[in-house]
């Protein structure tokens, strides 16, 4: 299979005047890539993915919150049905420190994990063209086409690149030296839990809603996914936190990302890797500081994991015939949950202006300022929300501002 595919990469690249039947290759196979991986090739345009990972990606069954445009095309083009990839909640509520309900709003929500939008799209793509174990470690372009080369020595060459390997980008850091991630001041720590191993109450009282602790200088909240075989029956669904908490960058933050064998990550420490003494420092400060119910809750996971906080912005995703997108060109903060929404609203917008024009120069052209545009927006929403609960302590519960969206709250 493998020499099959390599000839297949290796075929001469086939030179037409229409957008439809250009040779496109994409840096990574994440939600973004795939997104645009599928809408690419249902408009007829010869599309291989390259994924450094050797086996299918997984992000630990991390909860995502579940925006109109990421889910579009699996609706839309896929015929999935939204309800079968997803928990519906219908509540916004906060709590106090001694676990009664402060604020309770009704809005509606639909959460789901990253490891089953990823595997419903992973299905709708051909496998053959899903490259595995394909690490990038050079590339270059002209007016006219673009190359890659991997670390098993294939070579690809098209018409273009869409550069979607994340945050660690090798396209960014060669294109855009000096659009380095900055660290945002705090970290996010996140597990799950299956309903099957809490108690009756405590699925009760978060199972229903997405629920907010707002205290100084931090916030957690709480919210229903998927279990990581996409069930999403009640008492088999996983109640999923995500707790924002402030380290200082140097020392502190080093020995956080420093894991139980000594390597200093540099992005995220992933479940079982996590020092022991922060594991148990995590805790502490659950019993310390959280409402009872949200501190079992953090106790009952077994390998909590955590991530970092960067913020990434360009001025800029296009560069002749490679194309930065999502992550790899602005890294957002969790706060809007419209990180992986961006990346598949990257791909929708290259399939528009695809549709659109009959040349890649001015599809390209068409495609930079509105996504530049929407990334600046977005990134700049999410620093004033992290600002504002990590350092101002100006979040007051049912606040309309934090509301999820891509183009705005709610939006």
């Amino acid at each position: 299979m493998q020499g099959r595919q390599d000839r297949n990469v290796r075929r001469t690249r086939v030179k037409t005047n229409q957008l439809t039947g250009s040779r496109i290759g994409i840096i990574g196979g994440s939600l973004g890539g795939l997104s645009a991986a599928c809408l690419l090739r249902d408009a007829g345009h010869d599309v291989t993915v390259f994924e450094r990972s050797k086996s299918e990606l997984e992000e630990r069954g991390a909860g995502i919150g579940l925006l109109e445009t990421t889910y579009r095309y699996l609706v839309d083009r896929a015929k999935c049905d939204v309800s079968a990839i997803s928990v519906e909640t219908q509540h916004i509520r906060y709590l106090n420190r001694d676990n009664s309900v402060v604020h309770d709003s009704q809005h509606h929500y639909l959460f789901s994990s990253w490891n089953t939008i990823y595997s419903e799209l992973l299905q709708h793509f051909d496998r053959d063209r899903y490259l595995l174990g394909h690490h990038c470690v050079d590339f270059g372009s002209d007016k006219t086409s673009a190359w890659a080369k991997f670390d098993n020595d294939l070579e690809f060459t098209g018409d273009l690149l869409l550069a979607a390997d994340g945050i660690g980008s090798l396209f960014r850091s060669r294109l855009l030296p000096d659009a380095q991630p900055r660290y945002a001041g705090y970290v996010a720590w996140r597990g799950m839990v299956s309903e099957s191993d809490l108690s009756a109450e405590l699925v009760q009282r978060l199972g229903d809603a997405i629920t907010y602790y707002v205290y100084a200088n931090s916030h957690i909240l709480v919210y229903p996914i998927p279990n990581v075989d996409g069930s999403n029956n009640r008492g088999e669904r996983l109640i999923n936190f995500v707790w924002y908490r402030n380290y200082l960058e140097g020392g502190e933050l080093d020995d956080l990302l420093t894991d139980s064998n000594g390597q200093r990550r540099q992005l995220s420490v992933p479940p079982g890797l996590v020092a022991e003494h922060h594991v148990d420092e995590l805790r502490a400060q659950a019993q310390g500081r959280l409402p009872p119910i949200l501190a079992s809750l953090v106790d009952a996971v077994e390998q909590p994991f955590l991530q970092v906080i960067y913020d990434i912005e360009v001025d800029r995703v296009v560069f002749d015939r490679v194309c930065l997108m999502g992550d790899a060109a602005f890294a957002v903060r969790p706060h809007a949950a419209a990180g992986t929404a961006k990346a598949a609203d990257d791909a929708w917008a290259f399939s528009r202006a695809f549709e659109k024009h009959e040349s890649i120069d001015t599809a390209l052209a068409e495609f930079e300022p509105t996504q530049v545009q929407l990334g600046r927006e977005l990134l700049e929403r999410t620093r004033v929300i992290g600002h504002r609960s990590q350092v101002e302590n100006t979040w007051e519960p049912g606040d309309p501002d934090f509301i999820f969206g891509l183009y705005g709250p709610g939006k």
